[in-house]
């Protein structure tokens, strides 16, 4: 696995950030049984290949949460190298007889890495990250006051707010705030780096949330209701089904008027069989998720 790190570590340090993250996300993600048989032939058979897609089938999460730490003046390929290393790290001990998908496993390995490697190189850290309550902050603050829309100094409610999430006292969210103030000398950015000013990198992915098991739960779960769907499309009437497809699935919505002309109708009778078609789906796809 050693020698798959290494290639991926000089396409990272090779290539422009931008191609290196456009072809990870460019790699496939791996169903549940595609997944279950690449690991059972890394533990029984120590299959290196095996490995070496797993790795590659999961740079895309590495660099997900990655991106959840820039803004510490770190270059974001350096973030994505220390994931990598706890991607590997993760896959060597994972054991599939324990019927968990790999990344929900690994995303512990990943964070931790990523979180060891902020603390050791922001001198910054070793002033205001000292306690427990002081890394939680450190980690999360940035975040959160995104999520609040708070690009100023936090009122008194979303510090209260902070505090409850973070179960840390009030006083030191507003001490890590001024501390973290971009005027700190000891957390300036170097401008060649990609940081939080560097938008136009940050629309590979989605930065809502580090949670990677539940975005591929949720990734399995909308293929499931696609393929449901697909299925549930032929239980019903030809016409009604050529309504749902024109005017839901097809990338260029047909208008009422248009399928009127189409089908030879009113408008009005488009949108009765609309109606019904709409029903009748759902109906079919209530029961087929109940007996899943």
């Amino acid at each position: 696995m050693s020698t798959c790190l290494a290639t991926i570590e000089r396409n990272l340090t090779l290539g422009n950030i931008d191609s290196y993250i456009e072809w990870a996300n460019s790699i496939p993600m791996l169903s549940a049984a595609e997944e279950l048989v690449l690991a059972e032939k890394l533990k029984n058979e120590a299959d290196i290949n095996a490995a070496k897609k797993l790795i590659l089938h999961h740079l895309r999460f590495v660099i997900h949460v990655a991106k959840g730490y820039k803004g510490y003046g770190l270059p974001i390929s350096d973030l994505i190298q220390e994931g990598n290393i706890g991607l590997m790290k993760a896959i060597k001990k994972f054991n599939p007889k324990e019927g968990v998908r790999l990344i929900s496993y690994a995303i512990h390995w990943i964070k931790a890495e990523i979180h060891e490697y902020v603390l050791q190189n922001i001198k910054a850290a070793t002033k205001v990250a000292t306690t427990k309550s002081q890394r939680k902050l450190f980690f999360n603050l940035r975040k959160l006051k995104g999520s609040l829309n708070s690009k100023k100094s936090l009122t008194k409610e979303q510090v209260k707010t902070i505090a409850t999430q973070l179960n840390v006292p009030e006083k030191e969210v507003t001490t890590m705030e001024m501390r973290l103030e971009p005027s700190d000398t000891s957390l300036e950015t170097p401008k060649d780096e990609y940081t939080d000013s560097s938008h136009t990198r940050e629309q590979y992915l989605e930065d809502n949330s580090c949670n990677q098991a539940m975005f591929i739960e949720q990734n399995d779960h909308a293929k499931k209701r696609q393929l449901k769907l697909q299925n549930a499309l032929k239980e019903i009437d030809p016409r009604e089904k050529k309504i749902i497809e024109q005017r839901w699935l097809f990338e260029k919505k047909t208008t009422l008027q248009e399928l009127s002309n189409m089908l030879g109708v009113s408008t009005e009778r488009v949108r009765q069989l609309e109606k019904k078609a709409l029903e009748s789906l759902e109906k079919i796809m209530q029961s087929k998720l109940k007996n899943t």
